[in-house]
């Protein structure tokens, strides 16, 4: 399950994948792991303890919110794309406090989380308490790593491809962005088509 969350580009994902074609691993590193670890955080402290009280159709509600916000964060990075320039185009993806602020934001807002948390880990956690948590963490310790080996390897394999060929290097921007606004659009269209 993990390697789904991984694998799906997320605005960390772009703001990392810059760093890494600067070969600035550690930052790429901190970037994939510090902002969906202290979401993952707050969202298991909060199933942890609030789990019984939250209703469920407040994920269906943060899809809205969350198709909202990828689609916005894809939109505003190409209306502000640098020109056709192939070697700015991969490097847009600038390291400041508020982009990775806003990209922490959109993976709070994204209903994969909130889904993931209420439906799937939840009732897991629920089951800790009934059978003990040794009893589910192999669940959540191989989602952790499922979940973070596929985030390294397709940064890094974007990286590596857009240092192999110049042409990749041209589109990525385009692409990836392009890619979170339909990401962005299927999360809207999944919340309303399913309200």
């Amino acid at each position: 399950m993990g390697i789904v969350g991984g694998l799906v580009p997320t605005p960390l994902h772009l703001i990392a994948l810059t760093q890494a074609t600067l070969d600035q691993w550690m930052r790429t590193t901190l970037l994939l792991v510090g902002p969906p670890m202290l979401v993952d955080g707050i969202f298991l402290v909060t199933t942890f303890f609030f789990y019984q009280y939250i209703p469920f159709g407040i994920a269906h509600y943060t899809a809205y919110a969350g198709g909202v916000a990828l689609a916005a964060f894809g939109g505003f990075s190409l209306c502000n794309a640098p020109p056709n320039n192939p070697g700015e185009t991969v490097h847009s993806w600038a390291l400041t406090h508020r982009s990775v602020s806003v990209a922490t934001l959109v993976e709070i807002t994204a209903p994969g989380t909130w889904v993931y948390w209420l439906t799937i880990a939840g009732p897991i956690i629920a089951e800790g308490r009934q059978a003990g948590y040794w009893h589910v963490a192999p669940f959540f310790a191989g989602s952790l790593v499922g979940y973070y080996g596929s985030a390294f390897a397709s940064v890094w394999l974007m990286a590596w491809g857009t240092g192999l060929h110049k042409k990749f290097n041209r589109h990525l921007f385009r692409v990836a962005n392009i890619l979170l606004l339909v990401l962005g659009a299927l999360y809207f269209w999944r919340a309303y088509s399913g309200s």
